[in-house]
């Protein structure tokens, strides 16, 4: 590491020399570093290829531009910041340390976004990873292709681009993470939803072995779709578009008309009641098998099983899907057949609706109803997994603090703003809302670096059947208790 003037460091990486920031803190950081090519012309459905070269030194001040995606819907937009930056080399990580020197051999957390794998970036605010460098932990972050470019399947093309693209990112930190003060052999892997989605194949794809140390994985769990599934989102483009489902018509296509069809298509899906999506599939090159499967199956664990997990959920994970829509007091008129077919969904009996009640009293059937589907979509999966015969500790923890914003309570991403640290950055008050508690985010995001740092977060790990570490649930008010339970509120609170 060299140093140039005005608080700008600089590191050589592979490709080059780049110049980051310092901060007040005395952090520095680098943004939008590339890690692969510009996905681009015939690249746009291969896998990802090297960056190339530069000579001189490039400057990382600011994050490089986001994947091609389309905006959140109302009323999504309004509680879920996703920037959106022109340009095309996504492909590019950011990197905040507190050493930028080689030998310092410092601990690395790397960060994959959310966002149902058709939206999200590194860039979100929330994101920021300066309270990890402040703590000692070199914490890296990078865009990967999303939707159609990352994971439509056509048959001229390779599956599951973006996961390619999480693992081009992975190796970067491998061969480049030393010259940032970062321990290439000390690298936890983290991320929330789709990025929770993404750690549970990366776990059980041959391709990403070695590349991390330990994992977290936040309100997402190992899954693969149907290739049919995903095979349908895109003849459904393919017929708006009038071509081929191929990759070769899908590359002549202009992105903007590419982007309009797939904006039309994700109208149609809903990956909560199964029916088309984007999303990850078994394919001999990346995911073998169903990731789950590899993980916790009869027959063992996957070569990752020696890998430390820290695994968890939101207690009302499903407010942010069905209380923003109005679809709360829609499934409560519905009444009981709401909890019927979600029983079905969610393929549990009617004695674990009769546990739910008991431990839910009062709840209408739109709140068992979410609860059901909220159990299958991640709880009952991390569970199986948290409890599978693996060589390595299993830690639970459930995120109970409800928001402040009226009716969303303890919803899906409520949580990144306390792990993070950054609940002074105005973006995290829009699902937060006003006054969120900061000695919450200061627990929180202290047994994500102790777990980075030591393997141990601070409490025991699961054992198969007792409750999950609860952060902020038990000591919440009843003031809080009312709130989480309201109508949604129409607007978000701003400070």
């Amino acid at each position: 590491m060299s140093a140039a003037g005005g608080g700008r460091p600089r590191v050589r990486t592979g490709s080059g020399v780049v110049e980051g920031r310092t901060g007040a803190d005395g952090t520095a950081a680098f943004r939008g570093i590339p890690y692969a090519a510009p996905p681009v012309g015939a690249l746009r459905f291969a896998a990802p290829a090297p960056p190339a070269a530069w000579d001189g030194v490039r400057d990382a001040g600011s994050y490089g531009p986001t994947a091609p995606k389309v905006p959140y819907p109302e009323p999504f937009a309004s509680l879920l910041s996703d920037p959106e930056i022109a340009g095309d080399d996504c492909l590019n990580v950011n990197v905040w340390t507190p050493d930028p020197a080689p030998g310092a051999r410092l601990p690395v957390m790397v960060w994959i976004h959310g966002g149902a794998l058709t939206r999200g970036s590194s860039a979100v605010p929330v994101y920021d990873g300066s309270a990890f460098a402040r703590d000692g932990v070199v914490l890296v972050s990078f865009n990967y292709r999303l939707g159609v470019l990352g994971y439509g399947l056509f048959p001229d093309a390779p599956a599951n681009r973006g996961l390619l693209d999480q693992i081009a990112a992975l190796e970067w930190v491998r061969d480049n993470i030393g010259a940032f003060g970062g321990d290439p052999s000390r690298v936890t892997v983290f991320g929330e939803s789709a990025g929770a989605i993404s750690i549970g194949s990366l776990l059980a794809a041959p391709r990403a072995a070695g590349l991390f140390a330990r994992a977290v994985l936040q309100s997402g769990a190992p899954e693969v779709l149907s290739r049919d599934r995903v095979r349908t989102m895109v003849r459904r483009m393919a017929s708006l578009l009038k071509v081929e489902a191929t990759a070769e018509a899908f590359t002549a296509t202009g992105l903007p008309t590419l982007l309009a069809a797939q904006a039309a298509v994700l109208r149609r899906s809903n990956p909560m009641l199964g029916t088309a999506a984007f999303g990850l599939v078994t394919d001999p090159d990346t995911v073998p098998r169903d990731p789950l499967e590899a993980l916790a199956g009869a027959d063992g664990p996957a070569a990752s099983g020696a890998v430390p997990l820290l695994l968890g959920w939101t207690a009302q994970e499903h407010r942010l899907w069905l209380a923003p829509t109005g679809a709360m007091p829609l499934l409560d008129r519905l009444g009981p057949l709401t909890v019927a077919l979600a029983r079905l969904r969610g393929g549990k009996d009617r004695a674990a609706v009769r546990v739910l009640r008991a431990g839910l009293p009062g709840a209408g059937p739109a709140e068992l109803a979410g609860n059901l589907l909220a159990d299958r979509l991640l709880r009952d999966p991390l569970r199986l997994l948290a409890g599978a015969r693996r060589a390595a500790p299993s830690f639970v923890y459930e995120f109970g603090w409800p928001s402040r914003i009226p009716g969303l309570g303890a919803c899906h991403a409520l949580e990144l703003g306390f792990v993070f640290d950054t609940l002074d950055v105005p973006e995290s008050a829009w699902l937060a809302g006003p006054d969120a508690p900061q000695a919450l985010a200061d627990e929180m995001h202290a047994a994500w670096v102790a777990f980075a740092v030591t393997g141990d977060p601070g409490w025991a790990p699961w054992n198969g059947n007792g409750p999950p570490k609860v952060f902020g649930g038990p000591e919440r008010e009843e003031e809080e208790k009312e709130r989480a339970e309201a109508p949604f509120a129409t607007r978000r609170v701003l400070p």
